[in-house]
């Protein structure tokens, strides 16, 4: 395979040459993100099994060529867990390159481990051993070293390879239409549209407060993410997530009562502390049907709830089992639990996990399918009257 390092727009358009009318790309990109809120665009490295290249688009202020061929849509593009590269391409260029293949989402259908890794995955059905002495390498410095372009190269030059695999085992299998709502869901621009008045669900320590306290945390949790953005800089650069939840907690009425919260920094006191004041008092001002509410389950479950929790979990090893995939790919109890209450907007219930676990599931919870033991082993039977 031939292998490029391009970095001047006539190298640039001779390549686009060169991979036009490509049936399938790999791709893959290298970005920092450790000062920013936005990741920085480092390195796009693309392959088509003949032809693989690092693109610098740090010495390229022009991608369009490239660009126009990335998003053809008679061409797949094919990732490794593609969320993070995708939405570099989001953020770039406003929309998203369709159809996707991805090949963690992939074997993880096929029962070769949940969240495999890339190297795992070429290892497992390659037989190589892929160096991991660069990860944690700073992609923004120019010049960059040959062994740090071997290594880029190497996360596509034998994606398209792993692809191939994967997909006829899909077909072989007959299951290669059912990852088909993950993959549309990779390329859905409302899966990269960030709203900040949701983002205090993801709060560490919110199960803590109650009421007023989290109409306080939406709020302030909103403010740091539009700040964040606005200033690309990283949100635990303005607020960590325990000052949130201590603000949120505690509301303090004057600025002295805010310096004695932990963690919150004189400099950002002086900077936000008047506005953070005024955002807590407008949120304790919010009539009360306006506080959001989180989802709960009881915090304990009564003995019947526990032991269907049980009979459901038997159930979801008896189907990852039969599909020789781990449970945990398919579903957690705490999402059991959540099944039980009543709770339908579930992973489980949607794409390839409802055809493989989650129809099951409910028609055991429905008493359409019951457990049972059948020459000394279990196994799921239709229910009789």
């Amino acid at each position: 395979m031939q292998e490029l390092y391009i970095d001047s727009p006539a190298a640039l358009i001779e390549f686009c040459e060169q991979i036009r009318g490509s049936e399938w790309l790999a791709l893959d990109t290298e970005f920092v993100r450790e000062k920013t809120y936005y990741p920085q665009f480092c390195l796009l490295q693309i392959s088509n099994g003949q032809l693989a290249a690092c693109i610098d688009p740090i010495a390229l202020e022009d991608l369009g060529p490239l660009v126009e061929i990335i998003y053809d849509p008679s061409i797949v593009k094919v990732f490794h867990a593609g969320r993070q590269d995708l939405e570099i391409f989001h953020q770039i260029w406003g929309s998203l390159p369709s159809p996707v293949f991805d090949t963690q989402l992939a074997a993880t259908l096929l029962g070769l481990g949940d969240q495999v890794g890339y190297g795992n995955l070429v290892q497992t059905l390659l037989k190589h051993e892929l160096d991991k002495g660069l990860t944690r390498t700073d992609w923004s410095r120019r010049p960059l070293e040959k062994a740090q372009l071997r290594y880029a190269l190497d996360d596509v030059i034998y994606l398209g390879e792993i692809y191939h695999k994967l997909r006829q085992q899909l077909i072989d299998q007959g299951r290669e239409s059912w990852l088909a709502e993950d993959f549309s869901g990779l390329t859905d621009p409302a899966t990269y549209n960030v709203d900040p008045d949701t983002l205090w669900q993801r709060i560490k320590g919110r199960q803590h407060l109650r009421g007023v306290q989290l109409a306080v945390l939406q709020r302030l949790t909103a403010w740091r993410e539009t700040e964040a953005q606005t200033h690309n800089r990283p949100k635990r650069w303005i607020l960590k997530d325990e000052v949130l939840v201590d603000l949120a907690r505690r509301q303090p009425a004057d600025l002295q009562k805010m310096q004695q919260i932990r963690g919150l920094e004189p400099g950002a006191v002086k900077r936000w502390g008047e506005l953070i004041l005024e955002l807590i008092r407008e949120s304790k001002q919010l009539p009360k049907e306006q506080w959001p509410r989180e989802k709960r389950i009881p915090q304990k479950l009564n003995a019947n709830q526990d032991a269907l929790t049980d009979l459901l979990m038997a159930a979801l090893r008896l189907q990852a089992d039969h599909h020789n995939i781990t449970p945990s790919a398919l579903c957690t109890r705490k999402e059991l639990e959540r099944l039980i209450s009543g709770d339908r907007d579930l992973e489980i219930l949607h794409g390839w996990r409802r055809a493989l676990a989650g129809k099951g599931l409910l028609e055991v919870l429905e008493g359409r399918q019951r457990p049972a033991v059948v020459n000394g082993v279990l196994a799921l039977q239709p229910a009789t009257e």
